[in-house]
C-alpha cells in the first residue's frame, strides 16, 4: 500500500451520519475479485440523485471525504473503503467510525482522522462556502489544518507506524522471507508445501 505521511487536498462533504457500508458500495457491485474498480460504484444508490454531492462539479477531484458520525457502520466489507480508495479519497474525516471500518481503513492505507463534531462542522462550513478550501491531514505531526480548523488527532503508534511506512499485513508478512524460508528448507518434506515463485 502507499505510505501515509501527508496530504492536501480539497474535501468532499458528505454531511450524513451512520452510513453503513451498503451505502458505501451497494452489496449487487461485490462480484469482483479485484481490489481495483469499486470507484465508480461508490454511493451508488446515491449518485442517481443529479443533486448529491458526489456529482457537483465543484466538488469533482476531491481526495479528503468529510462525514458525519458514525461513518462506516453495517457489515465488514472491505470492498467499501476499495471504493474509496479507488475513487481517490486518501483520508476520511469524521467525529466517529465504525471499529471494523476503521481497521479496514488502516489495512488499506486510507486514513480515518476523528475530529470532534464541531471541528468536522466547520470544515463542512468552509467547503461548503468554498469548495476550493484545502485541508492538509499531516500523519507525522497528527494534526488537520484549514483556514476553519487546526486540530490534533490521535491514532494508535502501531498502526501510525504502519501507515507511514506503506505495510499492509503481506508486506509485514514479507519482512520474514528469510525466516521463512529457512523454516520450509527443514521442514520435512512429506508435508504439505507451497511452492514459491
Amino acid at each position: 500500500m502507499r505510505p501515509f505521511t501527508e496530504h492536501t487536498g480539497r474535501a468532499l462533504p458528505l454531511d450524513r451520519s451512520d452510513v453503513d457500508t451498503d451505502q458505501i458500495v451497494p452489496a449487487r457491485y461485490l462480484r469482483r475479485i479485484e481490489r481495483t474498480g469499486f470507484g465508480p460504484f461508490l454511493f451508488a444508490e446515491w449518485r442517481k440523485d443529479p443533486d448529491f454531492v458526489l456529482n457537483r462539479p465543484e466538488f469533482a477531484g476531491a481526495t479528503i471525504l468529510l462525514a458525519g458520525p458514525n461513518f462506516g457502520s453495517g457489515s465488514s466489507r472491505e470492498h467499501a473503503v476499495w471504493a474509496l480508495e479507488d475513487a481517490g479519497f486518501r483520508t476520511v474525516i469524521a467525529p466517529s467510525f465504525a471499529d471494523i471500518f476503521r481497521n479496514n481503513c488502516c489495512k488499506i492505507g486510507v486514513l480515518p482522522v476523528e475530529l470532534a463534531q464541531e471541528s468536522v462542522r466547520a470544515l463542512m462550513d468552509a467547503v461548503l462556502d468554498d469548495p476550493t478550501t484545502e485541508i492538509t491531514v499531516d500523519l507525522h505531526a497528527l494534526r488537520v489544518s484549514a483556514p476553519a480548523v487546526h486540530e490534533a488527532f490521535e491514532i494508535d503508534p502501531y498502526t501510525r507506524w504502519r501507515l507511514l511506512e506503506g505495510l499492509d499485513d503481506i508486506d509485514l508478512t514479507l519482512r520474514h522471507a528469510d525466516a521463512i524460508d529457512a523454516y520450509e528448507r527443514v521442514r520435512p518434506a512429506r508435508l504439505p508445501s507451497v511452492p514459491r515463485a
